[in-house]
């Protein structure tokens, strides 16, 4: 955003009190945020407002925003309705319409991809724009593979642990070489123990995770519920071929790309991934540039004069008025 001349703000969990979220404790939830969300969106005076979440932050700027008639976005990056279904078995019905009227009021609802669109128009979705997404082709790339000095074939998993991602397809898979888990979740104690023969190795950030990355031979993706699955992309920018199901996510990636291979039987889809070409891999990655993303952003919000919406006399902790037409800033929470 700043290369294009643009101010993001953030607005976290870690800027107000919270609690870990149950059964994901690296998920903090902020504890009755309304009014230090007011304060803080009035403080920075944006002339933008993005919600990224549906969590307790998502709500308390939604609330902020329709109470005050200030536009806003929002964006759909997690199939909720499903994951509360696969651990509470909550009917997914239940869960869209909770969504229908959290997204409803938005100017806009960015999705990143065809499928996902498609699925949330037949959800009752009707005002949905692309943000696809972006990856640093710089940090991610191909690199020396013996970094991992383990039995080849090496697939590779990178993402949370959990019930939702699908991860026993990947962990009961019976072939040859070795498997790596990258990441942490409520369930990596107990598939770990279930599973001592794969190297679950925790977090990984920056350059040892692109390490990781290039050293493997696959990447597999078991999920069945991801909209997108960035870590798509960041596998195939090291030159490393994708294994997944044919569905939403892997198939607006993939699609019929020889990059790896989309198939009902995951085995298959790693035996037969294993023979794609890791140039082409590089190749079908750069097409996903975060240029091209900032962009899409920059098309789809929604920008206000913040004097229509922020007093300018001070008294509600406001800064000077920033210009929207050079320096505008997007408070995303």
């Amino acid at each position: 955003m700043s290369a294009a001349g643009h101010e993001a703000i953030a607005i976290t969990p870690d800027q107000f009190r919270s609690v870990p979220c149950p059964t994901y404790p690296e998920i903090r939830l902020a504890l009755m945020p309304a009014r230090q969300m007011a304060r803080t969106i009035e403080g920075m005076r944006p002339c933008v407002v993005h919600i990224a979440t549906e969590g307790p932050l998502g709500f308390a700027a939604r609330r902020y925003c329709m109470k005050r008639g200030v536009p806003f976005t929002t964006a759909f990056h997690t199939k909720f309705p499903e994951y509360l279904n696969a651990r509470t078995r909550l009917p997914v019905s239940w869960g869209y319409t909770a969504m229908r009227r959290f997204h409803g009021p938005a100017q806009a609802v960015m999705v990143a991809t065809d499928t996902v669109e498609r699925e949330l128009k037949g959800h009752g979705f009707s005002n949905i724009k692309r943000w696809s997404r972006g990856v640093d082709t710089t940090l991610f790339r191909p690199r020396d593979k013996s970094f991992l000095d383990l039995p080849r074939p090496i697939a590779l998993y990178v993402g949370r642990v959990a019930v939702e991602k699908n991860i026993e397809a990947f962990l009961a898979l019976k072939q040859p070489g070795s498997k790596v888990v990258v990441g942490d979740g409520p369930q990596i104690k107990e598939l770990s123990r279930k599973h001592p023969d794969v190297h679950f190795v925790g977090v990984k950030e920056g350059e040892e995770l692109a390490k990781h990355y290039a050293a493997a031979d696959v990447f597999v993706f078991p999920s069945l519920t991801d909209t997108f699955g960035l870590v798509l992309i960041e596998a195939l920018a090291c030159g490393v071929p994708v294994a997944a199901y044919p569905v939403a996510g892997p198939l607006d990636v993939i699609s019929d790309a020889p990059v790896g291979c989309l198939h009902e039987d995951l085995a298959t889809a790693v035996q037969k991934a294993l023979h794609a070409s890791p140039e082409a891999c590089r190749a079908h990655a750069e097409l996903y540039s975060w240029e091209a993303s900032t962009q899409q952003f920059l098309d789809n919000i929604a920008p206000f004069p913040p004097e229509r919406f922020f007093p300018s006399d001070g008294k509600s902790g406001g800064k000077p008025m920033r210009e929207p037409s050079t320096t505008p800033a997007a408070s995303a929470v």
